[in-house]
C-alpha cells in the first residue's frame, strides 16, 4: 500500500531490516499481543531521538505480524505498540518471504559468507535456486518501494545485512535522491569463495550493495574481502564511488551490567551454582560458559569435543570443572539446523556419560532461551568459549568479560570479527583445532587470578569502545556528513 502522508511528514533517518523492533501474535480471544525487542539498532533510533523524523522499515514474520499490519491499514503500527517509534511492516506474501529469506538469505548467502558448504555435495544452483532468486528479489524490491514512498527528500537510509543487498541499487534507482547506507552484520567470503555463486548472482549481490552511498561492515577484514570481491568479480577500482566504511559494534555496558544485577538473574545465579556444585575437596568449581544459538556457524560441537579432550588429556580437572554450555535452538524449520542441535545434545550427553560421577556433571546444557540466566553464567564464568567458525563480529565475546564477576579468560576463535579488537588479551584458537583448543582452555583455566582481572579489565574496555547507540550515530554521520 502507497503511503498518504503528505511531504511534511515524510522521514528524515530511515532503518530497513528484516526483523523490526517489535512482533506481535494474536490470543486466542483474537486480541493482539506486542512484544518490543531490543539490540543495536533499537539502541540507536533511540539515541537520535523522537524529533529526527525517523521510519523503521521491516518486514511481517508470522502470521500475528501480519494480522498487526491489516489492522495498520498497512501504514505505520500504533506508537503505543512501539514504544512511540515510527514502523512500518510490509505484509510480504508468505511464499516469497519464506523462499527470500529461508530459501536465499538463510540457505545460500549465510553459508557463502560464512565459508559452511560441504562442496563435494553442495551447493546446487539449479531451477529451483532460480525460483527462489526471483523471489529474493521481489523481496527486496518490497523494501526498495517502501522506502521511496516513507523518505523526505535526500533522507538518510541505513539498510541492514544480507537478506537485502539487492535494495540499495533498486532504491536507487527510485529515489537518486537519497543518501543510501548499506551494513553487512556477517562476514564477507573471500573471493575465491564468493565465486562459488553463480557469476550473474554475484554481480547482483556486488552491484545492489554498490547501488549505496556507503557500505559498511563490522571490521576491517570483511571490508577488504567486499573490496576484493569487487575487484575479481566487477574489474578494478569501485565503479559506483561507494564509500567503504567500518564500525565494529560493542557491548552495551551499561545495560548489561544493570541487567546482570537483577533479582531474576540472581535467582539463576543460585540455581547455576546448584548445578555446578563443588569439588570433592571442597572448593569450588571452575567454570567454562559458552552461550550461543545453534547456527551451524558457532562450532559448539567442536568446542564440546574441545572440552572432553581437556577432561581425557588433563585428568586433574575432572570434578573440579563445568562446562556451562547454552545452546539456544535457531532457524529450527531448516533440517540442517534441527540436526546440528540433536547433535550438540547428542555430543554432551556422551561426555557426561563416559566422565560424570554421582556429583558432578561434566556439561551443564540449556537449550531453553533465558537471556536471565545467559546473564548469571556470564558473572560465573571463569572462562569464555567462543570459537565459531566464522562471526562477523560475535558480541558474546565482547559480554562475558563486562559482566563477569571475577574477571574471565577468553578463549576466542581467531575466525571471530571480534578477534581483531581482543585477540591481544584473548587466547587464539584456530575453531577446527580440538587439541589445540583443549591447550587453551587448561592454559585459561590455570590463569592466575590477578591476571584473568587485569586481562578481563582490559577486554571489557575494547568491547565497549563503540556501544550500540555511538555504532548507529557513527554510520549516520559518515553518511549524512553531519553530527547526529
Amino acid at each position: 500500500m502507497a503511503s498518504t502522508r503528505g511531504a511534511a511528514e515524510k522521514a528524515q533517518v530511515l532503518v530497513a531490516s528484516n526483523r523490526g523492533p517489535v512482533s506481535h501474535h494474536v490470543g486466542e480471544d483474537g486480541s493482539l499481543h506486542v512484544r518490543r525487542g531490543g539490540g543495536g539498532l533499537v539502541s540507536g533510533l533511540s539515541a537520535i531521538g523522537p524529533d529526527a523524523d525517523s521510519v523503521w522499515v521491516c518486514a511481517a514474520l508470522g502470521d500475528g505480524d501480519r494480522e498487526a499490519v491489516r489492522r495498520a491499514a498497512g501504514g505505520l503500527l500504533p506508537a503505543a505498540d512501539t514504544g512511540g517509534q515510527r514502523v512500518r511492516m510490509l505484509d510480504i506474501d508468505a511464499t516469497v518471504h519464506a523462499e527470500a529469506y529461508n530459501g536465499i538469505a538463510n540457505s545460500v548467502l549465510w553459508f557463502v559468507h560464512h565459508m559452511l558448504y560441504q562442496t563435494p555435495l553442495e551447493p546446487v544452483f539449479d531451477a529451483g535456486f532460480r525460483r527462489q532468486w526471483a523471489s529474493y528479489e521481489a523481496y527486496n524490491q518490497a523494501f526498495a518501494e517502501a522506502l521511496a514512498q516513507e523518505a523526505a527528500e535526500g533522507a538518510a537510509v541505513l539498510i541492514q545485512d544480507y537478506h537485502l543487498a539487492l535494495a540499495p541499487r533498486m532504491l536507487r534507482r527510485l529515489r537518486p535522491d537519497l543518501r543510501i547506507g548499506h551494513f553487512s552484520h556477517t562476514p564477507w567470503a573471500p573471493p575465491d569463495y564468493f565465486r562459488l555463486l553463480p557469476d550473474d548472482i554475484a554481480t547482483e549481490l556486488l552491484t545492489g550493495i554498490l547501488g549505496a552511498d556507503r557500505a559498511a561492515f563490522l571490521t576491517q577484514r570483511w571490508a577488504d574481502a567486499f573490496k576484493d570481491c569487487c575487484h575479481r568479480v566487477l574489474g578494478p577500482g569501485i565503479p559506483s564511488g561507494t564509500r567503504i566504511g567500518v564500525h565494529g559494534l560493542g557491548a552495551d555496558a551499561d545495560f548489561l551490567r544493570k541487567r546482570a544485577h537483577e533479582p531474576d538473574v540472581a535467582e539463576r545465579m543460585a540455581a547455576l551454582r546448584e548445578e555446578i556444585g563443588t569439588a570433592p575437596d571442597g572448593t569450588a568449581r571452575r567454570t567454562i560458559v559458552r552461550v550461543d544459538r545453534t547456527e551451524l556457524s558457532k562450532n559448539i560441537v567442536r568446542g564440546l569435543l574441545a572440552y572432553e579432550q581437556l577432561l581425557e588429556d588433563r585428568p586433574e580437572w575432572r570434578e573440579k570443572v563445568v562446562h556451562l554450555a547454552f545452546a539456544y535452538p535457531s532457524r529450527q524449520d531448516l533440517a540442517v539446523y534441527r540436526e546440528y542441535t540433536a547433535e550438540v545434545q547428542r555430543v554432551a550427553d556422551e561426555i557426561n556419560e563416559r566422565y560424570g560421577t554421582p556429583g558432578w556433571t561434566p556439561v551443564v546444557l540449556h537449550v531453553k532461551d533465558d537471556f536471565a540466566r545467559s546473564l548469571a553464567a556470564y558473572r560465573l564464568a571463569d572462562v569464555a568459549l567462543v570459537n565459531p567458525i566464522r562471526d562477523g563480529m560475535n558480541l558474546v565475546a565482547k559480554e562475558v568479560p563486562v559482566v563477569s564477576d571475577e574477571g574471565c579468560a577468553l578463549v576466542l576463535s581467531r575466525e571471530a570479527g571480534a578477534y581483531e579488537e581482543l585477540g591481544e588479551d584473548a587466547y587464539a584458537v584456530n575453531p577446527y583445532d580440538i587439541g589445540g583448543t583443549a591447550r587453551a582452555l587448561h592454559e585459561a583455566l590455570g590463569m592466575p587470578a590477578e591476571e584473568r582481572a587485569e586481562r578481563s579489565k582490559r577486554l571489557a574496555a575494547a568491547a565497549t569502545a563503540l556501544p550500540p547507540a555511538r555504532w548507529f550515530l557513527d554510520q549516520l554521520e559518515a553518511l549524512t556528513g553531519q553530527p547526529s
